[in-house]
């Protein structure tokens, strides 16, 4: 069965992508559909011949190894020599004497935080969501749920009649209050037994166990509080860059059985998120590609969805709003982004995708190299992001960022490669140079040898570095 398609140009775009395009994409980001596919015909015919000269280079570079490894067999006892065929057939390259990372409007996420970065199929909306809300993360529910407290003793998961072991949560919150002395301790005193906390001249006070009051060891690790200051809902605690917020609900199981009314400690996890159209995906044609096109434009936008059913109850899942909070002083306000900073990661330089046909300088039909689409697509969704005016709204990047992960790259020729796709990219949208940052894999030849050469291959757009997973290096931009 042949796919309908629309032309543009020299392109043969599968009707369904054309009009997701066109209805969807297009819509709200300043780009006129004429302009649009001029461009992006433009990029296909300039860069999809050194898209396929670069994969000849690979296939030259495994004949070579291949060559040499048939004349000498079995493990490499001279290792200078063969680096230094490596070295004369281009494998490894000489590394620039002077190499910075020049990258400027990073998000914080990258730039000053640490933490964990998740990755999940975009093919997946449900997944999607859970991992952009990931960003924040009850530590009741991950100490009752996980090993990291024993069963031992009758503190097993589920208790006598199968519901909440009362035992268990006993150990949950101890736990947790430990984890406040360690990451916001006091003055004097603990915050374990703590039997209250209110906000006083910009201070937070806790009542102690025997009563008695103290305050924070260091007064800036309190940065703001929800509710009312003498019976606050909520304390928010930083700790290294990260937040930590004191939840306080008389009205809960928990808070009721706490004597501060204490019902959670909701913490920041998850900082990051990949949403993948690379290795957790197979997305193989042009129904495949508008799903997940979809997906992205849908998160970045701040519309997306999932109805899930849960322990016989369905209901719709979202994206979480900002955190909001009154600043320690009682003046103005704290907000807080409620969601992971999201990458993209676009496929690799080797796959090609039907969803667009071309005609090369032969005249011979050709699928289009699936990292071009990908970079005009996916950058063109980010517009929305990008154009976002309202205070209220939700955004992703605050500094005015699109960040893409490019895996699979063979090198600093091809890291220069994106490098100059999404400069054509951004210069086919208007976009200022080195708006799209890339997260750069070097994964195939996992090695840091040729680490200086492929970031100054990309200095002005590095999100990260990565050059392999047996030995990785990962740089975030500063």
């Amino acid at each position: 069965m042949s796919t309908p398609r629309t032309t543009e140009h020299r392109l043969q775009v599968a009707t369904v992508l054309h009009n997701f395009i066109e209805s969807k994409v297009l819509p709200g980001t300043g780009i006129s559909s004429a302009d649009f596919w001029k461009g992006f015909d433009a990029i296909v015919t300039d860069l999809a011949p050194k898209n396929i000269a670069l994969l000849a280079e690979r296939d030259r570079l495994q004949l070579e190894m291949d060559a040499w490894h048939k004349a000498n067999p079995g493990p490499i006892t001279d290792m200078p020599t063969y680096r230094a065929h490596l070295e004369k057939i281009g494998y490894l390259v000489p590394n620039p004497k002077k190499v910075k990372i020049t990258t400027k409007n990073v998000d914080a996420e990258l730039a000053v935080q640490a933490g964990p970065q998740l990755v999940v199929p975009v093919l997946n909306a449900r997944y999607a969501l859970n991992a952009a809300n990931a960003r924040w993360g009850s530590l009741y529910d991950a100490l009752y749920g996980t090993d990291v407290i024993s069963e031992d003793n009758g503190c097993e998961k589920a208790g006598a009649k199968g519901g909440y072991n009362p035992k268990r949560g006993k150990k949950v919150i101890e736990y947790a209050r430990h984890v406040l002395d360690r990451t916001a301790p006091l003055k004097k005193g603990s915050h374990v037994g703590s039997s209250g906390y209110r906000v006083k001249d910009g201070d937070l006070v806790v009542t102690l166990k025997d009563g008695s009051k103290s305050k924070l060891a260091d007064k800036s690790q309190f940065i703001g509080f929800q509710g009312d200051a003498k019976d606050p809902t909520s304390i928010l605690l930083q700790h290294n860059g990260l937040h930590l917020d004191l939840i306080i609900n008389r009205n809960t199981p928990i808070g009721k059985s706490d004597a501060a009314g204490v019902s959670d400690l909701v913490v920041e996890a998850a900082l990051s998120t990949i949403l993948d159209l690379e290795d957790s995906v197979a997305a193989v044609d042009a129904e495949d590609k508008v799903l997940a096109y979809d997906n992205w434009l849908g998160i970045l936008q701040g519309t997306l969805t999932e109805q899930v059913e849960k322990n016989g109850k369905t209901f719709t899942r979202g994206l979480n709003a900002d955190r909001v909070y009154t600043a320690a002083n009682g003046k103005g306000k704290v907000t807080l982004h409620g969601r992971s900073l999201l990458f993209v990661r676009n496929v690799g330089h080797l796959m090609t995708n039907p969803a667009i046909l071309y005609k090369d300088a032969s005249g011979k039909t050709r699928e289009i190299p699936e990292g071009i689409m990908d970079a005009v697509v996916t950058t063109t969704i980010a517009l929305h992001d990008l154009k976002r005016t309202k205070k209220d709204a939700i955004r992703n990047s605050r500094k005015g960022s699109v960040y893409i992960v490019k895996p699979k790259m063979h090198g600093p020729a091809e890291v220069a490669f994106a490098a100059e796709l999404f400069a054509r990219v951004e210069k086919m949208l208007g976009l200022p140079d080195s708006t799209v940052k890339l997260g750069i894999m070097d994964e195939e030849r996992r090695t840091s040898v040729n680490l200086k050469a492929c970031i100054a291959a990309a200095a002005s757009r590095v999100a990260f570095i990565n050059t392999g997973f047996r030995t990785p290096t990962c740089m975030p931009a500063r």
